[in-house]
């Protein structure tokens, strides 16, 4: 008999701890509308945002071809100096062989 009464028990305490703990969570809220005006001044900022987020991009991409150009001109100094260097070497092995 009393495995009867301990089989009905447990049920209704089951049954008492899952209000308990329904009744414990955080209800659950809707979020509050937002106003005409406070939807305008946040879809302003982030339209602002991206203008902001564009610009910058232009920057990077404007900066990257300068890069690329003052790399071309580095390359291109360097190739002159090479050849300016053996012109020079070339002439001072030539006058070396003209005074001996």
């Amino acid at each position: 008999m009393q495995n009867a009464s301990t089989l009905r028990l447990n049920p209704t305490l089951a049954g008492l701890i899952l209000l308990l703990s329904a009744c414990s969570s955080d209800p659950i809220t809707p979020a509050p509308a937002l106003s005409d005006e406070q939807m305008l001044r946040e879809s302003q900022g982030i339209a602002n945002l991206g203008d902001k987020w564009k610009k910058g991009k232009q920057l990077v991409v404007r900066g990257n071809v300068l890069v690329r150009e003052g790399q071309g001109k580095i390359d291109e100094g360097n190739r002159l100096i090479e050849e300016g260097e053996k012109m020079k070497r070339d002439s001072e092995e030539s006058y070396r062989n003209i005074k001996n």
